[in-house]
């Protein structure tokens, strides 16, 4: 049950006057494409105060630091883009923060369901717009947040442009210069100077500066407007060590792991080593800083700074320092790695002093990947969320982030490069104690054997403990494959299992005790189906699949010639099921099989092939944790298996243009 306020168009809705920071969340349904979330800072004309009042992908952060981009990621129902916006510091001459979204190709009639969403710092919703209105349009203002009376408040608009991006800032009062090959402004060329001469060191001309004999009125520099071309992404290259006299030899390491302990000295190690890098790195600490909602600035990390609160002391692990500007965020980390878990009296008693200091946040740290983004693995009480966010990070997505740069670009820098390599070297090594995602809980073992024996019921409460486990899971197989393919992988669950836990682990250990079995949906961007992941415990089997839609046109030989074309290199074992337009009329054979004869899957058969389903079982590990016979390690081997050998192979059916009709040649007029 909805327990939200959802808007209409036009509709408003006041804002908690207790609430000083807010995310706006801007949804949309179809995640292969990417669209760019924006946020302008109106007077009370209705107009920007200058181009920098635009806040979008090239222009992170307005100047005051009130309203910041957070970036897009995928979702379980599409994708979304946040962006952040502390109302407290938001200046008294803006009136209106328009929140808007924009496509490079394409409309956004093509994206089905557009939503707006209000959260506050817990990550609760405010206030949610949806609307499937829009049409030809290239950029769209889903609402806006504005002052009324000293209060702020909420307003649905979805109003679109069809002039992208630039246009819609434009109306707005944004100076807008995409000029491809742009000039200095203030700086003449060479053929506006003619003292040019070659030195003697050089055959590069060196500008030779002369006094001029009469004044010269200064050049007036020609303002710029804001550019809306995306940057290209910068990538750095590995520094190689060459000298060594036998391959033994190791180079020293920046973060070593010998004589690491457990507990507080592991956490101390980690801490150290992730906020060393953060200081060393700046798009790192910018892209860890952007998960718990700081602002792009200079970074600072204090480690293990005593606080007062009432008669005794506390000691987080860390404190976080972003400055922009007169602007200083602050956040307090508490850190714990290997089994170590959160405590809600530890956060609260951090939350109490942040709020106390009025710090923006608390960042807990630790092996725990939440189900979901946005989910705490520890609830505290409410009401001191009012003025300090709690938001959680994973080990994972922090290795993650730093797969995600030293992959895919946003580091040119060769030195910083080696440093971001040896911490994720740190955090890959078992004693760092900042493990990706090794353990299923105590209660495996025993969920394992009651499913192998029938007595498991969906109601057990280890079940449900389980159940939750395996989303994680999941979700952390998709953050694993967003970091190495460079696009965004989400895990897909229904709507209503993505906002309510209870139901969506409910869900899944009813499954788990029907048929003995766990499923995970993956969706990754340009592939032409689903990569689903089937663990099934009676079975002792991990089974990938993938289904995709055969051409419409051709024999079904033909169809299933496409398939194995693409197909030539798949190991022999996968299963290629075919299914026919003919209902119950479906054949199955392993490729191997069909390499030899493709009539085994179509002889006899009635109708034509409408689609292909391809599935591999891989052995399934049991125990609890560990690596090569753990069920995680199992699982993540077979899944990154079967999306190397398969569905990375895979390309939909795109039917050839059609062809002109041959049009008879009119006779030429003969000369007269």
């Amino acid at each position: 049950m909805v327990e939200f306020p959802m808007l209409s168009k036009g509709q408003n809705l006041s804002l908690p006057a207790d609430v000083e920071q807010i995310d706006v969340v801007l949804g949309w349904t179809e995640s292969d494409v990417e669209v760019d979330a924006s946020a302008l800072l109106l007077n009370a004309d209705g107009k920007v105060r200058s181009d920098a009042d635009f806040v979008f992908y090239n222009q992170p952060e307005s100047t005051d630091g009130s309203i910041r981009f957070l970036g897009t990621s995928g979702t379980e129902e599409g994708a979304q883009a946040r962006i952040a916006i502390d109302l407290s510091t938001v200046p008294d001459d803006v009136h209106t923060v328009a929140l808007a979204g924009s496509v490079a190709a394409g409309q956004f009639g093509d994206l089905g369901k557009l939503a707006l969403r209000v959260v506050d710092g817990a990550g609760h919703t405010l206030a949610e717009y949806v609307t499937a209105d829009a049409t030809t349009e290239s950029a769209f203002v889903f609402g806006e947040v504005y002052r009324r009376n000293g209060d702020w408040k909420v307003r649905a608009v979805g109003q679109g442009w069809d002039s992208g991006l630039a246009g819609l800032a434009t109306d707005f009062g944004v100076d807008i210069d995409d000029d491809p090959d742009p000039a200095p402004a203030d700086a003449p060329s060479d053929r506006e100077n003619p003292d040019v001469a070659v030195t003697a060191d050089s055959d590069t001309p060196q500008l030779v500066p002369e006094l001029p004999t009469t004044p010269v009125a200064p050049r007036k520099a020609t303002t710029r407007g804001v550019r809306t071309t995306k940057r290209a992404v910068k990538k750095s290259k590995p520094l190689v060590f060459g000298l060594a006299e036998q391959d033994t030899w190791q180079p020293a390491r920046l973060f070593s792991v010998v004589g690491v302990g457990a507990g507080e000295e592991q956490e101390r190690r980690a801490t150290s080593a992730l906020i060393a890098t953060m200081q060393a790195v700046r798009p790192f600490a910018r892209a860890v800083c952007a998960r718990v909602g700081a602002p792009t600035g200079t970074f600072e990390g204090y480690v293990e700074v005593p606080y007062e609160r009432g008669e005794t002391k506390v000691i987080p692990d860390a404190v976080l320092k972003v400055s922009r500007g007169s602007r200083v965020w602050t956040g307090l980390l508490e850190v714990k790695t290997g089994s170590g878990k959160l405590k809600k009296e530890q956060l609260e008693n951090y939350l109490d002093v942040a709020r106390k200091k009025k710090y923006d946040v608390v960042v807990s740290l630790s092996n725990d990947v939440p189900a979901s983004a946005g989910e705490l693995p520890v609830e505290v009480d409410r009401r001191k969320l009012a003025k300090v966010a709690l938001r959680h990070l994973s080990w994972a997505e922090v290795a993650h982030e730093a797969r995600m740069l030293l992959s895919h670009g946003g580091i040119d820098d060769d030195l910083q490069a080696w440093v971001l390599a040896e911490f994720l070297r740190y955090l890959d090594h078992p004693r760092s104690g900042a493990v990706e995602f090794v353990d299923m809980g105590r209660h495996w073992v025993t969920v394992r054997d009651a499913v192998t024996a029938g007595t498991l019921r969906a109601g057990d409460q280890k079940a449900l403990t389980v159940a939750d486990t395996w989303v994680s899971l999941s979700r952390h197989l998709a953050l694993r494959l967003t970091a190495e393919l460079g696009v965004t992988v989400k895990h897909v669950l229904p709507r209503r299992h993505s906002t309510d836990p209870v139901a969506r682990n409910a869900a899944v250990a009813e499954r788990l005790a029907a048929d003995g079995v766990f499923e995970a949906v993956l969706r990754i961007p340009e592939t032409a189906g689903d990569l689903v992941v089937i663990a099934d415990v009676r079975t002792n089997k991990i089974r990938c699949r993938t289904t995709v839609e055969a051409p419409n046109e051709g024999t079904s030989g033909r169809r299933l010639s496409w398939l194995l074309k693409q197909l030539k290199d798949a190991p022999g074992d996968v299963q290629v099921e075919a299914v026919f337009s003919e209902r119950g009329n479906e054949a199955c054979e392993h490729i191997a099989a069909v390499r030899a004869d493709p009539k085994v899957l179509t002889a006899g058969r009635s109708g034509d092939i409408v689609s292909f389903c391809l599935e591999q079982s891989f052995p399934m590990g049991g125990r609890r944790s560990g690596t090569a016979t753990s069920f995680i390690s199992s699982v993540t081997s077979s899944a990154d298996a079967f999306y190397g050998t398969v569905v990375q192979q895979l390309r939909e059916w795109v039917p050839a243009a059609p062809k002109q009709t041959e049009q008879p040649r009119s006779a030429e007029p003969e000369d007269e």
